[in-house]
């Protein structure tokens, strides 16, 4: 692989040619005369002779290790339904995290749907935030020439990210192209942590759901929100959560804890790749999917139950430790798990049954921390705090926050009725409000009650969208603040326009 210069990177590469050879332990390259044939394909599978062979419904070749696993197919019509309710759930994303953020974390344990997953990401990791907040700033870091010690180490890595999947089995693909994107784009952003050869494929997952600038900014929030300090230098806070993971099996599983301490197996020989990859090197892909719909929703405490469950199951009982005599088998155990107990089905519900909290990650956090400024000192990483989850998030960056609704591209008139709708409109609830108030001031002076005619209530809905509210005199004529008027009239001009007909953005589906 030809290594990168400055800012053209693999992009410059593939275009002289350096980066668009084959695979030539998975097909035969194309010949010259059918190169210029072959380059107008637009799947990266078939400009390397792949075009025969087939594909999951992940991208994954047929047979190959990442489509490995038994499927947990869900009914056309059940899958039509989660869809239905996660689009109302994203276009009223604010509001449904504020009083429903318990219904958000059951609807990602039962598996958010593959058209909306990609979105749904990135409203629950606060990476559509980020977006919106930074216009432009991956464009500026996407231009910007690269430290070559890191883009020489990123070029090395490309090939080795999910090489059977078919948007990552070219060499110089649009694929590797926006992996090697993302990648630059954080070394940039973050130059005092640069690169670590376990963000690749958290990368490269993403942007098998979204396009290059959106798992950009997903990348950054699990780095600095999820698993802050994983990708630093010294690796100190992976080998923390070790001992965290360590001592919660303890609790969990007392039989594999004391095999594990016997052989005197450190953490860090089985979980390494399991948590600073999140699973995606680790389990079926059907299986990743579904653990990582969760820890966007929940945080880390995903990752340890998945790493504990699979502990469990595997070094559990002393039956399984049988054949586990030494360290060398206990160790290869971890790293051939049984297919059986990494199967979608059984360890989502093993790891959603599992009782551990966030608040026992973080006693258990301190502990270790302790422990480890008693034998080696102080941590030389200084990363932020962890965050929990996609609450936590919101809550520890409470504004200014964009609001997370698309624009309807269709706006109605206050009064007007729905498409679909039968009948005459009738009057809004504030209308109603407003009309009994009025009688209740006429009773009070001794004016006779004159009906308020459907007309007038229109002239009053629509005054209440294009003015500001008016002062309403108080019924005590002593008193002389005036009470402001309920500003419910645009609430309620704006629920009405976000029930018209909305335009979904483009951009935000990646299918």
């Amino acid at each position: 692989m030809a290594k990168s210069s400055g800012e053209n990177g693999p992009r410059a590469s593939a275009a002289r040619g350096s980066l668009s050879g084959t695979r030539e332990s998975l097909a035969p390259g194309p010949d010259a005369a059918t190169a210029d044939e072959l380059s107008s394909l637009g799947s990266d599978s078939e400009a390397n002779g792949f075009a025969e062979r087939r594909i999951d419904k992940f991208g994954f070749i047929v047979g190959s290790q990442g489509a490995e696993g038994a499927l947990e197919e869900v009914p056309l019509e059940v899958l039509r339904q989660r869809e239905s309710k996660w689009l109302d759930m994203l276009n009223n994303w604010d509001k449904w995290m504020a009083k429903k953020h318990k219904k958000i974390r059951l609807r990602c344990q039962k598996g958010i749907p593959p058209s909306l997953r990609g979105r749904a990401w990135q409203y629950l990791s606060g990476g559509k935030v980020k977006l919106q907040q930074n216009p432009g700033k991956f464009d500026e870091l996407d231009m910007s020439p690269g430290d070559p010690k890191w883009l020489d180490v990123i070029e090395r890595d490309l090939h080795r990210q999910f090489p059977f999947h078919e948007m990552f089995v070219s060499r110089g693909g649009h694929g590797q192209q926006d992996l090697f994107r993302v990648l630059k784009a954080y070394t940039l952003y973050r130059p005092e942590e640069g690169y670590c050869q376990a963000q690749a494929p958290i990368a490269a997952v993403l942007l098998m759901h979204m396009p290059a600038e959106q798992a950009f900014w997903c990348l950054v929030q699990i780095c600095e929100k999820y698993l802050p300090g994983y990708y630093s230098e010294k690796l100190e806070a992976i080998q923390l959560d070790g001992e965290i993971l360590f001592s919660l099996l303890q609790k969990v599983s007392p039989v594999a804890h004391k095999h594990l301490s016997q052989q005197k197996i450190d953490p860090l020989l089985y979980m390494t790749e399991w948590f600073m990859c999140a699973f995606a090197r680790t389990l079926p892909w059907s299986s990743v999917l579904r653990v990582w719909d969760m820890f966007f929703c929940e945080g880390v405490k995903i990752i340890f139950r998945v790493g504990l469950v699979l502990l469990k199951h595997a070094l559990g009982s002393p039956e399984k430790l049988k054949a586990c005599q030494g360290q060398y088998e206990t160790i290869e155990r971890l790293r051939s798990l049984s297919p059986k107990i990494m199967e979608e089905a059984f360890l989502v519900q093993e790891v959603v049954e599992l009782s551990v909290t966030e608040r026992q990650i973080e006693r258990e956090h301190l502990i270790q921390l302790r422990r480890w400024q008693e034998t080696r000192g102080e941590l030389q990483c200084h990363s932020s705090p962890r965050l929990h989850g996609a609450k936590a998030i919101l809550e520890a960056e409470p504004g200014p926050w964009p609001t997370l609704q698309p624009s309807p591209s269709i706006r109605l008139p206050p009064d007007a009725p729905l498409p679909g709708s039968k009948g005459k409109s009738k009057p809004s609830k504030q209308v109603q409000k407003e009309q009994k108030e009025q009688r209740k001031q006429a009773k009070a002076s001794g004016q006779p009650d004159k009906p308020t005619t459907t007309s007038q209530a229109k002239v009053v809905a629509a005054a209440g969208d294009a003015c500001p509210p008016q002062d309403v005199p108080s019924k005590d004529p002593g008193h002389q603040d005036p009470a402001p008027q309920d500003s419910a009239p645009q609430d309620t001009a704006h629920h009405r326009s976000q029930e018209s007909l909305t335009s979904q953005e483009s951009e935000d589906t990646y299918l």
